[in-house]
């Protein structure tokens, strides 16, 4: 009997982490990469598919009001103009619930998409159920897909760079290394790094 209770005491253990830690439980190297529709800033639905002559993605979670999101703010814009027309479009998804942090609001996310000028798609994810899926857990997280026959293969994930705080002083930018590794048919040499930025603000359950 004790045993009995041990091991369900043990799953729902599991069960709670799960769900209080969603962000922990998502993709590893390798893996398929689902799809998802999340409403564009310019109010259109955007999927992955819409994407017909892309080889690829740079999927970055990010948000407004997180410092290290502003900090990699015009590196992401950077990436999206030096490997969009080389295949690899950046697409960025902002997570947070906006009860916990309204900077992090649908209309906030369309004041700073016009005010930076933003190229790329900037989605919502007022769910919630796409970082999750992917196990993001901080803004900036970055995911690089390829495209294969099997689906959106992830090919890494972590961070953009080594430095945040000034972007002419990182020595290792694992992000642009890894496309660069993809569009030459080569192993990426890091393929996973911890990703530095602010907690995504889950929902309160």
């Amino acid at each position: 009997m004790k045993k009995t209770y041990a091991i369900a005491a043990f799953y729902l253990f599991i069960a709670t982490a799960a769900f209080k830690f969603p962000g922990q439980y998502g993709y590893k190297i390798g893996d398929n990469a689902i799809d998802f529709t999340l409403k564009n800033v310019d109010e259109n639905k955007v999927s992955l598919a819409d994407y017909k002559n892309a080889k690829g993605f740079i999927v970055i979670f990010t948000c407004n009001h997180c410092p290290f999101s502003q900090a990699y703010e015009q590196r992401i814009i950077d990436l999206h103009k030096k490997y969009e027309p080389k295949g690899f479009p950046v697409i960025a998804i902002n997570p947070n619930d906006k009860d916990r942090e309204p900077d992090d609001s649908f209309e906030n996310m369309q004041k700073l998409a016009k005010e930076k000028n933003y190229p790329f798609a900037y989605l919502y994810d007022e769910t919630q159920e796409i970082a999750k899926a992917y196990g993001a857990t901080r803004t900036p997280h970055v995911f690089i897909l390829q495209k294969s026959k099997k689906g959106n293969l992830v090919k890494y994930i972590g961070a953009i760079d080594d430095n945040y705080e000034d972007a002419s002083a990182a020595k290792e930018k694992y992000a642009e290394q890894a496309v660069d590794a993809l569009l030459s048919g080569k192993s990426i040499t890091t393929a996973q790094t911890k990703a530095i930025g602010c907690g995504i603000k889950w929902k309160k359950q």
